[in-house]
């Protein structure tokens, strides 16, 4: 057989992953913030794009400049027995003519700081005026600044001091050695927010070649810094701390400390035989030790809490259905400027500038394409949860279906890994509070009877509410559980009512009868 070299055609099918469809991608599986900065880089880099705020864009509509618009907001409503609207969005971008805003204002528009420094204040304000623009305005003290932007309020808000800070200022004034400030600000900085050493001294040590009694000497100081208990290394120390400055740590007191698992499991006559006293007098112990801070860092705060912003907004409808839209709030409004890209292109002589326009045209195209494309996917998903937990928004979580990935993939056409994405980091506003849409998929649970199966969330709500509605003198193990469960229809393992009861922070029986018991005591003995 002769090798030889032809020439062949063949037609087949290949999935290529371009930068745009992984941009996409990316987009979908985005929360409000990652996309809120992702578009904040995507304005900076490409110069065809502009955010619209929400009075802006609605201005932006009426508008008509020879440009699109393309906003998120746009998306619509849908109802959760019916297909999602489709939204309207093309839009036209807003564009000013500087010489026509010249022309409405009276005046050239210039330099605002090029007045003429002979004039007095009062013909300054005059002039302003005149050209349409208020005193207050202009001054920002009684309204906006010129360019119609608020006054920025955090510019004139303190910052918060945090416990490093805090703690520095007390090692300037504690220590008046150069070598243990910088020894003690090594250990500042290895404690956490919550007050606690988290690195060892001798790594310290190690770290900055000194002598560890020194290192071990300064820790002794910083600990006497307020708040009290700062600088601990576990929870013991940092409660003895706290009850050293109070001169209440007697040597009964540091064994009452030293058993800490003990006093969590409420075993006082085990602690009471170890400290040598009597039962009133661990009762006290144990009060005192509840009125001190575990965490005496806390007070200074952390990282600032991002507020949590719904994505999907669900409402009841006059006819009983469920009205399913998007928030607005908490998508992005971005235009792409045509007419700025036509004026740009016309004024490019150089093929790099013409190409380096297109470029940017094409990928703000694209970008709002997608944006465009994630939004109607989020309401599709969302309206067919919607759909099918009806039950749980009409009566509550005991009535949630098991539901997964897949049901919500058939339903609406497209791949469990879409739908995965869809439902990360987005959240849905319901009249039952705001659940992340995660929330909804949970595994089933079988029937006894073989019937319709019981989602794991509401399993493990009814545990819940069975252990909240238990006695002292009554307790559920695990095995009384399961029969209760069995009597309502609901056939569950015995490691599985564990599970559930651990992933609930629910501690054991034994350990539940100790503290209710204990409790009990605490009440009945001040009547006595």
């Amino acid at each position: 057989m002769a090798i030889s070299t032809k020439l062949m055609m063949r037609q087949g099918q290949a999935l290529v992953m371009t930068p745009q469809l992984l941009q996409a991608i990316k987009l979908l599986q985005f929360s409000n913030l990652e996309l809120s900065a992702f578009l904040h880089e995507e304005l900076e880099r490409n110069p065809l794009l502009e955010a619209v705020d929400a009075n802006d864009f609605s201005d932006a509509q009426q508008e008509s400049h020879g440009g699109d618009a393309v906003a998120a907001s746009e998306a619509g409503s849908a109802e959760s027995h019916g297909e999602p609207a489709e939204g309207d969005w093309a839009r036209d971008s807003l564009a000013v003519d500087a010489t026509q805003l010249a022309a409405e204002l009276g005046t050239e528009i210039g330099n605002a700081f090029e007045l003429d420094n002979a004039r007095s204040p009062a013909d300054s304000m005059g002039a302003l005026e005149g050209a349409g623009l208020s005193a207050s305005s202009w001054n920002g003290a009684g309204g906006a600044p010129a360019d119609g932007e608020a006054p920025n309020l955090e510019a004139y808000v303190a910052s918060q001091a945090s416990l490093h800070d805090y703690l520095g200022e007390q090692l300037a004034l504690a220590c008046a050695d150069p070598i243990d400030r910088i020894i003690g600000q090594a250990i500042i900085d290895a404690i956490d927010e919550v007050g606690y050493l988290r690195e060892d001294v001798a790594e310290i040590a190690a770290r900055l070649d000194a002598d560890p009694a020194r290192v071990a000497a300064v820790l002794a100081i910083i600990q006497r810094f307020d708040p009290s208990g700062v600088g601990a290394r576990d929870l013991s120390e940092c409660l003895a701390l706290q009850l050293r400055e109070r001169d209440r740590l007697d040597p009964a007191m540091q064994i009452f400390i030293a058993n800490l698992p003990l006093l969590a499991k409420r075993d006082f006559a085990q602690l009471a035989r170890l400290c040598g006293v009597d039962d009133e007098d661990i009762a006290d112990m144990a009060a005192e030790v509840r009125r001190l801070d575990p965490k005496p860092g806390r007070a200074f705060g952390g990282a600032p809490l991002q507020p949590l912003v719904a994505d999907v907004i669900v409402r009841p409808a006059a006819d009983g259905s469920w009205i399913v839209e998007l928030n607005s709030d908490a998508l992005p409004r971005v235009l792409v400027n045509h007419s700025y890209a036509a004026q740009v292109s016309a004024g490019a002589k150089r093929d790099g500038d013409k190409t380096f326009i297109s470029s940017c045209l094409q990928n703000a195209n694209w970008l709002t394409k997608s944006l465009e494309q994630r939004s109607r996917t989020i309401l599709k998903v969302a309206s067919e949860i919607v759909r099918l937990q009806d039950a749980f928004l009409a009566r509550g979580v005991e009535h949630l279906r098991p539901l997964n990935l897949r049901t919500i993939a058939d339903a609406i056409g497209m791949h469990e890994s879409t739908v995965s994405r869809v439902t990360s980091n987005k959240y849905m506003m319901t009249p039952r509070g705001i659940f992340e849409l995660k929330y909804f998929f949970s595994a089933s649970i079988a029937t006894t009877s073989g019937g319709e199966a019981h989602s794991a969330e509401a399993v493990r709500y009814k545990i819940k509410q069975m252990i909240d509605k238990e006695s002292p003198f009554d307790v559920l193990s695990d095995d009384a559980i399961v029969a209760r469960l069995k009597q309502i229809d609901i056939d569950i393992a015995r490691r599985t009512v564990a599970k559930y009861r651990d992933s609930l922070r629910i501690p054991s029986s034994v350990d539940r009868r100790r503290a209710k018991q204990s409790q009990l005591r605490e009440t009945v003995q001040p009547a006595l």
